[in-house]
């Protein structure tokens, strides 16, 4: 498969029979990530141009499923995972336990290419951030975010995420 050598190549781009072939010959990790959280980082970084984390979030709700941003856009729409089988699903927030395993499966070096920042470090700081941010939406808003990533809340165990309460 000479487009198999092409950096930017999409999985989309290729037939069902290349698809096949490059699924079943590469480990496939996914990284998941709270969508609140993603959507805090998003304005954090100031991908969005709203003054408030309020007004960005209506922007991210007005611009619907199918004209959202990569940044936001929820993760099942983006990686598949009812079609893909993933070898690992790595959660983020239980980074430096996950990826040691990973790195150890993949019989690479554990300790030097792990993240400095402890995982509890990680969650305690997404957990006051998720409540600054969250008691900043109306309750409209709250609901509409829950039904928009209604679909990573159910497929991946998200739990303690502020959308799922």
């Amino acid at each position: 498969y000479y487009r198999l050598r092409t950096r930017e190549t999409r999985l989309s781009e290729f037939n069902q029979t290349e698809i096949k072939a490059m699924l079943g010959s590469y480990s496939k990790v996914l990284f998941v990530r709270d969508p609140f959280h993603r959507l805090i980082a998003t304005f954090l970084q100031g991908m969005g141009i709203s003054p408030s984390f309020s007004s960005f979030v209506q922007e991210v709700l007005d611009s619907g499923m199918h004209n959202s941003s990569v940044a936001w856009k929820p993760l099942v729409s983006l990686c598949q995972p009812c079609l893909i089988q993933y070898d690992y699903v790595v959660m983020f927030g239980f980074l430096r336990q996950e990826l040691g395993h990973l790195l150890h499966q993949a019989g690479l070096p554990v300790g030097s290419l792990l993240p400095e920042l402890t995982d509890s470090q990680v969650q305690w700081t997404y957990r006051w951030l998720s409540e600054q941010m969250f008691s900043e939406l109306s309750a409209q808003q709250k609901k509409q975010l829950s039904h928009f990533y209604h679909w990573d809340l159910a497929a991946f165990p998200l739990s303690s995420s502020f959308l799922s309460e």
